[in-house]
């Protein structure tokens, strides 16, 4: 006999699903046990860091990522980290444990009432199965809708008692089956758009999260050069779309209407690609577009397309897009951009080492590939000015701006990428403390993670919209009194604390020697202990 367990599994490890994140409760310990050998079970201690460790492996890995959860108090621990992975169009699968079938209906402890509705309108798809017959199935059917496009995270619950009933015959045809997408864009939209970009005065690129997830950052490059043309990040961005050092990157766009106006301003026509449009963040108004601009939108996801309150959309997988205007589109004729150089480090006193600088040493000290996971939200400009972001997957950045991300995330992609990259989590003092518990899971599992944590005493990224709003010194904008080197070394991960240039490099340099993760608490503004 094929239990549901079994099949289940066989499913799973079909997609190559062979690493679980999860923190377990008594309901899931079924599905646990019926796991096969060879699939490995990352351990984190709070469900918003293991949702945020599989978030980041599933976006270094760019497959599905496998996150077992407790039934409601467990899945709603992790809703804030699920964000994340909703924006960055992350294909988690999410299954959690419900309450033995037949008393679902009395309530009993650790029900799960209404599984399904708990995670929505957040997920692709949330059930639970009516039957244990067909959870082989839906599980299949959760996998598969994770990795369609639009990717993005799913769940199921599961009454703990389906695992052990059996399957039945059907299941047998699940492990084989696979769902492919259409490939492309067709070619009359492909002449349209590159008729566009050939026939305009002064082009410019927005590129978004989704060049980088579709590797296509050469495509985009090719296309750039043969436009001549400016790149910009689109605001908010979770990835790191083009190389930071080519002369045609101009950073990230800010995240208001008017900022990017403004920026945008003077150029007759603007590709968005692979990115919202737009995703704002502070409410400055003004015009949603230059005068006398077209705004041409690329984009996987149907929604965006849909939502967006201006330009004109099309809807197809990125990369091939990309790299098939790259081909079609002549070159310009226009000088090539000249070579920029990023700004000047500033130096900083024997007391403080100001962000810039501190990304500096960073990427001083740091190996050629190394991948930035970043979470000190209010120098994001700073770390890409001096990051050296060349290959793909370089960058990750919280995709809806829920904190907590930065430090799993940094677990998750070091876990993926094994001894291929290094890893590096570039955290605020601030947002360390959402997703602290990850440290115990990078002692446990002996992650070579650089963990460096920016000390600066307060909330920056609040403090610049208290000065944007015009609130003033409100309550809740200080966090004095964090001991990271104590924490740290609590957790089982060997740490120091830095105040100076020369003592933040070295500490750097021995963190990226080490073969195990090293925590780096630098304090980045003056005053502060």
């Amino acid at each position: 006999m094929t239990t549901v367990g079994e099949a289940g599994w066989q499913v799973l490890t079909a997609h190559g699903i062979d690493t679980v994140f999860g923190n377990p409760g008594s309901n899931e310990l079924p599905f646990l046990a019926a796991m096969p050998d060879g699939v490995r079970y990352v351990l984190g201690l709070h469900e918003g860091a293991v949702l945020g460790m599989a978030d980041g492996y599933a976006l270094a890995t760019g497959g599905p990522a496998l996150v077992n959860l407790h039934a409601a108090s467990g899945s709603g621990n992790a809703m804030g980290a699920l964000t994340n992975a909703v924006y960055s169009h992350s294909p988690l699968v999410l299954t959690a444990g419900q309450q033995l079938r037949s008393t679902v209906g009395q309530e009993v402890m650790l029900t799960n009432v209404d599984a399904a509705a708990l995670p929505r309108p957040l997920v692709k798809y949330a059930a639970e199965p009516a039957s244990a017959q067909d959870v082989p199935r839906a599980l299949s059917q959760a996998v598969h809708t994770a990795l369609l496009a639009p990717r993005g995270p799913v769940y199921l619950s599961v009454p703990y008692d389906d695992w052990s009933r059996e399957a039945g015959p059907d299941a047998a045809h699940l492990p084989s089956r696979r769902a492919t997408a259409a490939a492309e864009l067709g070619g009359a939209a492909l002449e349209e758009l590159a008729g566009a970009l050939a026939g305009a005065a002064n082009p410019v690129l927005v590129l978004g999260p989704q060049v980088d997830a579709d590797r296509a950052n050469d495509h985009a490059v090719a296309l750039a050069e043969r436009l001549a043309c400016p790149v910009w990040i689109a605001p908010s961005a979770s990835r790191c779309p083009f190389p930071t050092r080519h002369p045609a990157f101009r950073g990230i766009l800010p995240a208001s209407v008017r900022d990017v106006s403004d920026r945008l301003a003077g150029h007759d026509v603007v590709l968005v690609a692979g990115a919202p449009v737009f995703r704002y963040h502070q409410w400055v108004p003004g015009d949603l577009l230059p005068a006398g601009a077209r705004l041409l939108h690329l984009t996987a996801d149907p929604a965006e397309a849909a939502r967006a309150p201006m330009g004109e959309a099309w809807v197809g997988p990125v990369g091939p897009a990309l790299a098939a205007l790259a081909g079609r589109v002549p070159a310009s004729g226009r000088e090539p951009l000249p070579p920029r150089s990023g700004p000047p480090a500033p130096q900083g006193a024997e007391d403080h080492v100001p962000p810039q600088q501190l990304f500096a040493l960073v990427r001083d000290a740091a190996p050629a590939g190394t991948v930035h996971v970043c979470e000190s939200t209010s120098t994001i400009d700073d770390v890409v000015a001096q990051a050296d972001l060349t290959e793909p997957g370089s960058y990750l950045f919280p995709a809806s701006g829920g904190l907590g991300f930065g430090l799993p995330a940094a677990v998750g992609a070091q876990l993926a990428h094994g001894d291929a990259r290094r890893v590096v989590a570039l955290v605020g003092d601030g947002s360390a403390n959402y997703g602290i518990t990850a440290l115990w899971t990078a002692a446990r599992y002996r992650v070579p993670v650089v963990f460096v944590i920016l000390k600066n005493g307060t909330y920056g990224a609040l403090r610049g919209f208290a000065g944007l709003l015009g609130t003033g010194e409100t309550p809740g904008l200080d966090v004095p009194g964090l001991d990271f080197v104590k924490i740290s070394e609590g957790y089982g991960v060997p740490a120091v604390s830095v105040s100076d240039a020369a003592s933040a490099a070295a500490a750097l340099t021995d963190a990226f020697a080490a073969d195990g993760p090293r925590l780096v608490e630098v304090v980045t503004a003056p005053g502060v202990t």
